[in-house]
């Protein structure tokens, strides 16, 4: 991949080619930035404009031996790392799945990841066998190139196996770059981010995302300018805006919503129910597009239902009827539950007994403005 075909990001990519084209390209680099923003393309990028052989100031030169292999994803000097499932699995079985994966979209996100190679309700980690399986490729010499290249994507799924890099990052050969793509610093080992230089990669702005979809996938400029606006800087996220699919996540939320503020046993159990059955990456999925509905129905209630929140259309409909029931108190109380629902997911929790305690605390939730209008007027009525 060119540093042309990332889509914005100029700020950091000035920053790469200065470091790389000065003779100053440090050993150990950590991209951080949100969901979508292109850190793992910038990666790959920066990856052929240190193995091409004819760089140019701005860019390889995408022509010679070393750059068509890099952008296939299969030059002998690149090598990746990620998440992936399984307690002794290392990332060079699920190496052809990776390669497909990412040459259809480097902006993918665990969740995609994940569920392309079969995790259904397993989570994604990188064990202790692919640090070792890292050390070992580094401890030999390069095959073709002068630099020696890993992406690491998602080095929070390292958790305490990092300390198993910590010497061949400070010390790496000659010629080896570590690059380490992540989107939560505070997962990191704090011992891992003192050894890296962090380069911030920042959400797009809804002008690039829409650049970047005309570019892609043809879109007029509204129908472009649509997507990027409800993605928020996540052109992941656009994608499938762009695409016209339904949003499984949206509809899957109204109907909880729905049935939370009616207080339906049987629905509830039901819904419960068939939500268990989505396995945990996609739970998680769908927590975190519930916290984004709940921040943008925030932004809507603060404004008087003026502000153009960040949702689709049906879903921003539902979200100002909702302001007339539901108060910032009670959002911030949903809020809560939902991260809570996320961290006891994470460790395994019976999604049953999770999902279906969740929808009963979201119906009292719900309700308590109006029990407490009801004890209020049945205390005045019998004063």
């Amino acid at each position: 991949m060119l540093f042309s075909e990332v889509i914005g990001q100029e700020s950091a990519k000035g920053q790469l080619k200065q470091l790389a084209s000065g003779g100053r390209m440090p050993h150990a680099l950590l991209f951080l930035g949100p969901q979508g923003s292109g850190k793992l393309a910038l990666a790959i990028a920066l990856a052929q404009y240190l193995l091409c052989e004819n760089p140019g100031p701005n860019d390889a030169c995408g022509q010679c031996n070393q750059c068509n292999k890099a952008s296939k994803l299969i030059h002998p000097d690149l090598h990746f790392s990620y998440p992936t499932v399984g307690s002794k699995a290392i990332s060079d079985t699920f190496l052809p799945n990776w390669r497909q994966a990412v040459s259809e979209n480097p902006y993918l996100d665990v969740n995609q990841w994940l569920q392309s190679i079969g995790a259904e309700n397993k989570q994604g980690n990188i064990t202790k066998e692919e640090c070792v399986n890292i050390i070992k490729k580094f401890s030999l010499k390069t095959f073709e190139n002068t630099y020696k290249v890993l992406i690491m994507w998602l080095p929070e799924f390292l958790r305490k196996e990092g300390n198993r890099l910590l010497k061949i990052i400070e010390e790496p050969p000659e010629n080896t770059v570590f690059i380490l793509v992540a989107e939560e610093q505070e997962l990191i080992l704090n011992t891992i981010l003192s050894r890296c230089q962090i380069i911030n990669v920042k959400a797009l702005s809804d002008e690039e995302t829409a650049e970047g979809l005309m570019r892609q996938k043809g879109l007029g400029r509204d129908e472009a300018f649509s997507a990027a606006y409800l993605a928020s800087g996540n052109f992941n996220e656009a994608l499938q805006l762009a695409g016209q699919q339904a949003n499984d996540n949206a509809a899957l939320f109204l109907e909880w919503m729905r049935l939370g503020y009616q207080g339906n046993p049987i629905g509830l159990v039901n819904w419960a129910d068939s939500f268990a059955k989505l396995g945990r990456e996609n739970q998680k999925h769908f927590l975190r597009y519930a916290l984004h509905f709940l921040r943008e129905y925030a932004l809507l209630k603060v404004s008087g239902g003026q502000n153009r929140a960040r949702l689709q259309e049906k879903e921003l409909q539902t979200a100002r009827k909702m302001t007339a029931v539901l108060e910032l108190d009670q959002v911030e109380q949903l809020a809560r539950l939902f991260s809570d629902c996320s961290y006891a997911v994470e460790r395994n929790a019976n999604p049953k007994v999770l999902f279906l305690d969740a929808s009963i605390q979201m119906h009292k939730i719900m309700k308590s403005k109006l029990q407490e209008a009801y004890t209020g007027l049945r205390a005045a009525l019998v004063l």
